[in-house]
């Protein structure tokens, strides 16, 4: 969502790089530049105008101004201070320290995902913190915004408060606390009812249920895509109910990113969780140090080591790695290794996460880097024969149109597919034949075609 805002930010750094020292007035029409693209990217005015403030304070200073590298450390000075407006390094945990049940008082306008974060927030905690959780739906605004919530408990695999017709908010709450009580759960989260803008009347009854639970965590939803509107939200949510944290959702969506930059400075409240799609599971820590790292083009790779740690299958990968380097891989192992990225995700979302990839967003963007290709290519793998699997060279021409005709694609993809697998058996064989000692002196170098084929790099 900040491709806007790191590619604006990217044109200033790469402009203070190219000088070999930097003047007081070159440091100030990168402020002016970095401004115009915050204010772009729809920060918040206050929010813009101190943050340009502390970062032209420190990059006018001497020792920028002769440093080794000025440019680069201009983009370190920008990085330290989009980590501050952010919230400061690490994650803001979930807090868990209250006697059970903890309750968890969700609030925010209709539409923000409120009743679907709530699940995503159950799910987490029954995973990640082996807790027992109990969904409660306080919205009796909304038509079947309870039986949403039940179906979505069901999914997560954890317990709903059973639905009694003609309850009020307030009632419904303190019969979920009662229940966690007598049932023995670790948290309650309560699912208030939004509205779709701010009135007294929602702030009454968000205040009311709040007196009666007493919550350890008041959580804001706010959807990224509302840009300044979210701030508004915020504030106003935060004067009446003191808000504990903010879950920002849709964060994988196209939205310019400033609510993000501007939730910290405008609630005091830290942006804990952070919405990366529709499914369940798609719920992460808001890591300040990592989006100020993907905004600034540097990448994000602890995540993406979290991401491969959580979702590929370690024992099939080194199976793989053992078939792999004894030169038997066949087209099994070439879906097995597709099922395994696909689990992480897009694979935009993947590249997104590595150094200096913002760089070629464009050519990736052309080159439709998506899922939808590596399942059509499991799907080209599934409509052959175990034997076409095992040995691809068989495949010729009419086998090539039946396997088209079965996976829904065309010959050419069939062909690419082939392709690509050969490369990969190639770039194997030399692997192997280099050995360690040799891979290592060569590098990646050493594995790419030689003599008069155009090398990719």
């Amino acid at each position: 969502m900040f491709d806007a805002l790191s590619g604006k930010l990217g044109d200033v750094f790469d402009r203070l790089r190219r000088r070999g020292a930097l003047s007081e007035s070159d440091v100030i029409e990168a402020m002016r530049d970095i401004r115009l693209a915050l204010l772009e990217a729809d920060v918040a005015l206050p929010v813009v105008r101190d943050f340009i403030a502390k970062v032209r304070l420190q990059a006018v200073g001497a020792e920028v101004l002769r440093a080794v590298s000025p440019g680069q450390q201009v983009v370190k000075i920008v990085n330290d201070a989009l980590v501050d407006a952010l919230g400061g390094e690490g994650a803001v945990p979930l807090n868990l320290n209250a006697a059970s049940p903890i309750p968890f008082l969700m609030v925010g306008l209709q539409g923000s995902g409120k009743t679907t974060t709530s699940g995503k927030i159950a799910l987490l905690l029954k995973e990640k913190q082996r807790k027992k959780v109990l969904l409660a739906s306080l919205d009796t605004q909304r038509p079947a915004a309870q039986l949403q919530l039940a179906q979505l408990a069901e999914r997560a695999g954890v317990a709903s408060l059973p639905i009694v017709p003609g309850e009020t908010p307030v009632q419904i709450a303190r019969r979920a606390m009662e229940t966690g009580r007598r049932e023995v759960f670790d948290v309650v989260i309560l699912d208030t009812a939004g509205r779709l803008a701010i009135d007294q009347a929602l702030m009454d009854e968000v205040k009311a249920i709040r007196d009666v639970t007493a919550p350890a965590e008041t959580l804001l939803v706010v959807d990224a895509m509302t840009g300044q509107d979210a701030l508004a939200t915020a504030t106003a949510f935060n004067e009446a109910v003191s808000i504990t944290g903010i879950v920002m959702t849709r964060l994988d969506g196209d939205a310019r990113g400033g609510a993000a930059l501007s939730m910290r400075a405008v609630t005091g409240a830290p942006i804990k969780l952070m919405g990366m799609g529709e499914k369940l599971d798609a719920l992460e820590p808001f890591h300040p140090e990592r989006i100020a790292g993907r905004i600034l083009g540097m990448g994000d790779i602890v995540s993406l080591v979290e991401k491969a740690a959580e979702n590929v299958d370690q024992q099939k990968a080194e199976q793989l790695a053992k078939k792999m380097a004894r030169g038997k891989f066949d087209l099994e192992d070439y879906a097995e290794q597709l099922k395994q990225i696909t689990k992480m995700g897009s694979l935009s979302g993947i590249m997104g996460m590595l150094p200096g990839v913002g760089k070629i967003k464009q050519q990736l963007a052309e080159a439709d880097l998506d899922t939808s290709i590596l399942k059509r290519q499991a799907a080209i793998i599934s409509s052959m024969t175990k034997a076409e699997r095992a040995n691809p060279d068989i495949m010729k021409a009419s086998r090539k149109k039946r396997v088209a005709a079965g996976s829904g694609t065309s010959v050419q993809e069939v062909n690419r597919l082939l392709k690509q697998f050969e490369q990969m058996k190639d770039m194997m064989k030399r692997a192997q034949k280099l050995g360690q000692k040799g891979l290592a002196r060569g590098g990646l170098a050493a594995l790419l075609p030689q003599g008069g084929g155009r090398r990719p790099f």
